[in-house]
């Protein structure tokens, strides 16, 4: 989304839940409002904005827990697949992106301001523009360090 009224409906509806989640974790008000402002500045000013949906209608239907429980990880894990696909068409094209996984913690707001169908989840949200600075590469955790060869 490109729309700034329709971001700036978002950032206003997300930054009220985000509030009351800072604010019952009993951080100081200095903080919930340079956190909140911070988000709410995020939203509105990236130049495209993209939520990511998982939808579970399409998706085999278990009687069991166990493969329910599956069923929806591979959904999730499609989803998280689709974004990192994103980010590298996006890094391709000379663009910066960032990943966000504050839909989570509001899916049902985001449903209701962006007039989703109840059944696309909000997963992640995409912040996308031409970067003011490259950032430098972080260090890695060698292969060795997070893999086990067998």
């Amino acid at each position: 989304m490109k729309d700034v009224a329709v971001k700036t409906k978002l950032a206003d509806a997300m930054a009220i839940e985000f509030e009351r989640d800072l604010s019952n974790d009993k951080l100081p008000s200095d903080e919930i409002q340079k956190r909140t402002t911070r988000s709410r500045e995020r939203i509105v000013t990236t130049p495209v904005l993209i939520i990511l949906c998982l939808d579970m209608s399409e998706m085999d239907v278990y009687p069991d827990k166990k493969r329910k429980q599956a069923e929806f990880r591979m959904a999730m894990q499609s989803v998280a697949n689709a974004g990192m696909q994103l980010m590298l068409a996006t890094h391709a094209e000379g663009l910066g992106s960032v990943w966000v996984c504050s839909p989570l913690f509001v899916q049902e707001t985001i449903q209701n301001i962006l007039e989703l169908p109840k059944a696309w989840e909000p997963q992640g949200m995409f912040f996308i523009g031409y970067p003011k600075d490259i950032p430098e590469v972080r260090e890695r955790k060698s292969l060795q360090d997070i893999s086990m060869f067998i």
